[in-house]
């Protein structure tokens, strides 16, 4: 058999989520270490790191150049963090496994102060999230948002340096590294919404690659597709791009049904339009548009899209 060609970023975090990917297809398949093979794209998000993404085209810069290697055959795979996939997937492209999520809160990082409420006045807070800034500045609009890009490291070592007196990550990528030890709060999902599909990966293959498809289903999890899919569903709905502070979190009740929370905000924080829906777990997607019908007729052409 040819080895299983795995495209992936070359960051700490992009590595350890493909490695964890290769894991799960040699323990559920039987397959030697040679079988499955990690093959590293650079992308233009990761190459240009000194301007927002919404100046140099969007999230989707993280995902472009890997799934046109999807595309032209020399990988058989993507594994992407769900909340960097744009809400439209490229003709031919499909998210058809998802494993196990991690914690989807936010992490508030600070050598300072314990939390987002510890914060005085005119405190800086590095972020390069204009979700993550609007919904901080609707909580606390007496801090300063200061430009924070970068993978993990180079954001706690800009905070190390004193760009900022505190930052956010998504806690799930600091366990994933190992880095738990550095979360000073783990900001709960009724202060601060995660992003859509925070803390879930996602693996994406060529729809007509029946191969791939059939050694990636064994790994799929099905409660995390679920929540996946009503966020998603809000997501495109919303036609949302990085420059839309956009926010959704959906969990499985104990009976099986899906509850959504879901929110848009103006980008000073001003406005945030939530709304929440309670379904059946199979019509997750449609909830979560269903959701984002709610938010375009309340908020007009106050949202930035």
């Amino acid at each position: 058999m040819e080895p299983i060609r795995i495209g992936t970023r070359g960051s700490k975090l992009a590595l350890a989520q493909a490695e964890e990917t290769k894991r799960r297809l040699m323990a559920a398949h039987g397959l030697p270490e040679e079988a499955v093979e990690l093959v590293i794209i650079k992308t233009t998000g990761d190459a240009v790191r000194d301007r927002p993404l919404a100046d140099i085209g969007g999230k989707g810069l993280f995902t472009k150049e890997i799934e046109e290697a999807l595309l032209d055959g020399r990988i058989d795979l993507a594994v992407h963090s769900m909340k960097d996939v744009p809400a439209e997937l490229p003709a031919g492209l499909a998210i058809v496994c998802h494993l196990p999520r991690e914690d989807a809160r936010d992490a508030f990082i600070s050598l300072k102060y314990a939390g987002i409420d510890e914060l005085p006045a005119g405190a800086t807070v590095g972020t390069s999230s204009v979700r993550r800034a609007a919904q901080l500045l609707r909580r606390r609009n007496d801090v300063r948002i200061v430009p924070f890009r970068g993978n993990v490291d180079t954001r706690l070592q800009k905070l190390a340096d004193g760009v900022a007196e505190a930052t956010f990550l998504a806690c799930a990528g600091l366990r994933r590294l190992g880095l738990a030890e550095r979360i000073t709060q783990a900001v709960p999902v009724g202060v601060m919404l995660p992003a859509v599909a925070q803390g879930a990966i996602g693996i994406e293959t060529r729809e007509d690659d029946a191969r791939t498809r059939a050694l990636l289903a064994p790994l799929n999890d099905a409660d995390t597709a679920v929540r996946v899919a009503a966020e998603r569903g809000f997501l495109e709905r919303l036609e949302g791009s990085c420059r839309t502070p956009l926010a959704a979190h959906a969990v499985i009740a104990d009976d099986g049904s899906l509850h959504l929370v879901a929110e848009a905000l103006t980008l000073d924080g001003a406005q945030c339009w939530r709304v929440e829906r309670r379904g059946a777990a199979e019509e997750a997607h449609a909830l979560g548009a269903d959701a984002a019908e709610e938010v375009l007729a309340a908020a007009g052409d106050a949202l930035v899209r």
